[in-house]
């Protein structure tokens, strides 16, 4: 397939800029692969279609206000700060994206407060830089008080103080994400007890979703891109009740393209979920065999973009974009704070 059978028309006003209170309160379109029909219902009718024995996954990455703003010294020109992962834990080093660009070379350094400062140590890409940061005590309790939620470039305003709970799974636990797993903002600790209480197995597991989600795919032959490496990890008590699931012939519910990268990243030859951790830049589009998922739990995604690469190669291109014209024909909130599907 190529990068242009991806495309899709978005007007702008159904891109989702805050979301849904509460957050199951969300419009559900559920797609049935087997016949092809397409319904609307509301995210809390989900519990529906899981039965005893099914398994839910969940990404429980934590996202991190990693957006900082300050000064560069000398000149004292504002500059923009996205951090995307730390290096160097000891040494303070993060691999960050700055802009502009232009102003931040090798030896600036960069001041947040009195308490927070960095160092340009190296440069990595053209907006991207390696710095060494001084702080003393705990880096994420500081830029918690200095930082901002780092909100996708297609929701046009600036982060909010609530933006740090809404754009936040409510089972968010490891913090390192600068990107939250969109699919599970719409599930409410109250409807995880209704799954829990019929019988449905949970299994947590961690990808921290980076800067890659949002990279766009310049070629036209997929087979010639590349993804960022994310770190995930997969403990083996999760393995449990997926691996459950399968010997049951039950189905296991992958919430989210990242928590199916995860699975599908860590895999025996017998089609059980084993533990792992590391680093996986797992490209999934069609066409794809899918060990472990076998329903998915996402949101709709961006023209063009490898989730709804993923998502084609689970659903089927054409009911794919069907589904998707349908979403845009009936106004349907778009991207990370917006409305859900569910594939069966």
């Amino acid at each position: 397939m190529k990068l242009s059978d991806f495309d899709y028309p978005v007007p702008k006003s159904l891109i989702a800029k805050y979301p849904i209170e509460p957050r199951d309160n969300a419009r559900l379109m559920v797609v049935n692969r087997k016949d092809g029909t397409i319904e609307t219902r509301q995210f809390s009718d989900i519990v529906e279609y899981f039965q005893k024995g099914d398994a839910l996954v969940l990404n429980e990455t934590k996202v991190f206000p990693a957006r900082l703003f300050g000064r560069k010294e000398k000149t004292n020109a504002k500059i923009e700060v996205l951090l995307l992962r730390e290096l160097s834990k000891e040494e303070h080093i993060w691999d960050v994206i700055v802009d502009p660009a232009r102003k931040v070379r090798i030896g600036n350094k960069i001041y947040f407060n009195d308490k927070l400062w960095c160092e340009v140590i190296d440069n990595t890409t053209s907006r991207g830089r390696t710095m060494r940061f001084n702080f003393t005590g705990d880096f994420y309790k500081l830029i918690n008080k200095v930082g901002y939620t780092p909100l996708p470039p297609y929701i046009k305003r600036e982060p909010e103080e609530s933006d740090k709970t809404y754009y936040q799974t409510v089972y968010a636990k490891n913090i390192g994400a600068v990107a939250a797993p969109t699919a599970g903002l719409h599930f409410t600790r109250k409807l995880l007890g209704r799954l829990k209480r019929k019988g449905v197995g949970i299994s947590n597991v961690t990808l921290h979703i980076g800067i890659g989600t949002f990279r766009l795919v310049e070629v036209e032959d997929l087979t010639k891109h590349k993804m960022d490496s994310e770190y995930f990890e997969i403990p083996p008590e999760a393995c449990i009740p997926v691996n459950q699931a399968k010997d049951k012939k039950r189905s296991v519910f992958v919430c989210g393209t990242s928590a199916v990268r995860a699975v599908e990243s860590s895999v025996t030859t017998m089609r059980k979920l084993t533990p792992a951790r590391g680093w996986t830049d797992k490209f999934i589009y069609p066409p794809y065999d899918f060990k472990i998922t076998d329903k998915l739990i996402t949101n709709f995604h961006v023209p063009k973009s490898t989730l709804l690469m993923l998502v084609a190669a689970f659903a089927g291109y054409d009911l794919t974009m069907k589904a998707y014209k349908k979403a845009v024909r009936e106004k349907y909130r778009m991207f990370s704070y917006g409305d859900a599907m569910l594939i069966i």
